[in-house]
């Protein structure tokens, strides 16, 4: 029995329902029935959502203004889908699931040209199953099709390297330069420059190192692959241009692109050593698994055998990423997953190398232990507050964690731990089992409440303000997912006589004052949200 479990446990996650699995519960599960969250998801949706209703299919607008944050790829996908599934948060979500799939679809071929079958499932179990991994894959954001782009195209540059490499004909070389300059098109029609210039850059060290600079250049300056990349991209930009003149040119490509790497924006400003901590939240549970090979990689990088050169590219293209956003003035910790799919290569490829048992498990005993005591967390850091606004959401919070959901959490804890102290599992089979345990914890448990408390009365008091058909304004809030349930734009600014308005609780005391001697009636109220009628007051 002690020896059949493990073979047992061996079989099932070297077995394509391993994979099936790790969709479900990573990528699908509640991605139909939690709530848009603010401000990205619902700014994509409501986007998405105007176009539509527009039939202007080149020029995004937000709250009926020009929305200049990406492209137009994400878009589209998010058109076709709500098209066919209605304005649902399924629908919405739908292009990212595929995207994640796909991204790990590549993967798995990718690990499989160059590895073998073992190592690719490995690969792409640790992608799937990943913290950040799983949260972009059902986020109505252009992210997850961004990822799949990206690795499409470096997977491309690598395949170019070892065609080179190899001596083979210029025939295969031209049919790989072609899907390359392809895919980042596509790339660059879903976010832009940083969709091109990873690849580039990174290429460019890998062929240096190498010695294979001249090769590189004839990639470079293949005219066939430039205009395949232009075939791709021009036709929307002259469409977007023909529309709203260069309105979007100055928007996206110099405040979205150049102010966001040099100066804060949004409030996401971060240091140099922003992505030293956010790294081990983006690789929860394999952080530790990372930290227990760090010796074989270095190793690895030294060697001259083929093996070498893959494991150096691997570790460029980490390094450019993180390097690249660590002295960025605009950060958050997605962008870090632009350079985690070499990770999930290198952390499959030594597997069997992870001796250091408690080093490769402890930060996600710590992470399951800060999920077991997430509920008292909360009461204590609510029975201390002052601010109206952080009561309102800590009381949500710690009355949505005082059901079965807060033992739940304990037992996730208490999983982890005995994983890691079950001595006959390997770690990686051990961490990819933590891995399934926390997808389904985090997507089935902890967001649930979490978004319950901090997006749901968004959705109701939109559906509220729907159904009621009357004008609403919101009140010194920003909240885009309100306008998609609400299934119209919704202005900013101060309400009128007969108007709705939405406001957030702890400013109800300084609308009534703006309206006075007008009066608001409590329409929908639920934790930090109030949605009211202006009405005439008692001496009118």
């Amino acid at each position: 029995m002690s020896l059949t479990l493990p073979r047992n446990i061996e079989r099932f996650l070297l077995s394509p329902w391993s994979l099936l699995l790790a969709v479900l519960l990573a990528f699908v599960l509640n991605s139909y029935s939690l709530p848009l969250t603010d401000v990205d998801e619902g700014a994509f949706s409501e986007a998405t959502r105007e176009m539509l209703e527009r039939g202007n299919l080149v020029s995004p607008t937000l709250n009926a203004q020009p929305r200049h944050d990406k492209p137009i790829l994400i878009y589209w996908a998010q058109a076709a889908t709500v098209s066919l599934l209605g304005p649902t948060e399924f629908g919405f979500r739908l292009p990212s699931i595929l995207a994640a799939m796909l991204w790990m679809w590549a993967l798995y071929r990718f690990c499989l040209r160059h590895g073998d079958r073992t190592t690719a499932l490995v690969a792409t179990l640790a992608m799937a199953l990943s913290l950040q991994v799983g949260l972009i894959a059902k986020a109505a954001i252009a992210d997850a099709l961004l990822n799949l782009f990206i690795c499409l195209a470096l997977f491309g540059v690598y395949d170019y390297f070892v065609a080179v490499r190899a001596g083979q004909g210029v025939r295969e070389s031209r049919r790989l330069l072609a899907w390359t300059y392809a895919v980042l098109g596509l790339g660059f029609l879903t976010k832009g420059p940083v969709a091109v210039m990873f690849p580039l850059l990174i290429g460019s060290l890998l062929f240096v190192s190498a010695g294979h600079w001249r090769a590189w250049l004839r990639a470079l300056f293949w005219l066939p692959g430039w205009a395949l990349f232009l075939a791709i991209v021009v036709p929307w930009h002259v469409m977007v241009y023909l529309d709203q003149g260069d309105a979007f040119f100055r928007g996206f490509y110099l405040k979205h692109n150049v102010d966001r790497y040099t100066s804060t924006l949004e409030g996401h400003g971060g240091n140099p050593f922003y992505y030293l901590i956010a790294l081990p939240f983006v690789l929860l549970p394999f952080t530790g698994w990372l930290l227990a090979i760090g010796g074989k990689l270095w190793t690895g990088i030294r060697s001259k055998l083929p093996e070498g050169d893959f494991e150096r590219f691997l570790l460029i293209w980490f390094g450019v990423v993180f390097v690249f956003f660590s002295f960025s003035r605009t950060q958050l910790p997605h962008y870090l997953l632009y350079g985690c799919t070499p990770l999930f290569i290198l952390l499959a490829r030594h597997r069997l190398d992870s001796e250091r048992r408690l080093l490769a498990f402890l930060p996600q005993i710590l992470f399951g232990l800060l999920l077991a005591f997430l509920p008292q967390i909360l009461e204590f850091a609510a029975s201390r507050t002052t601010r109206p606004l952080e009561m309102a959401l800590l009381n949500e919070l710690t009355a949505g964690f005082a059901d079965v959901s807060r033992w739940l959490l304990v037992v996730f804890a208490v999983l982890v731990v005995a994983l890691a102290f079950w001595r006959r599992l390997p770690v990686w089979q051990g961490l990819v089992l933590a891995g399934f345990l926390q997808a389904l914890v985090v997507f089935g448990v902890v967001f649930p409440v979490v978004l319950d408390a901090t997006q749901g009365p968004v959705r109701e008091a939109g559906r509220v303000a729907r159904q009621s058909g009357e004008k609403v304004v919101l009140y010194k809030l920003y909240q885009p997912s309100f306008s998609v349930y609400r299934q119209a734009v919704t202005p900013s600014g101060k309400p009128e006589l007969g108007e709705l308005v939405l406001v957030r609780s702890d400013r109800y005391g300084e609308l009534q004052k703006d309206v006075a001697p007008l009066q608001i009636d409590e329409v929908y109220k639920r934790g930090f949200l109030v949605l009211g009628r202006v009405v005439a007051g008692p001496a009118q």
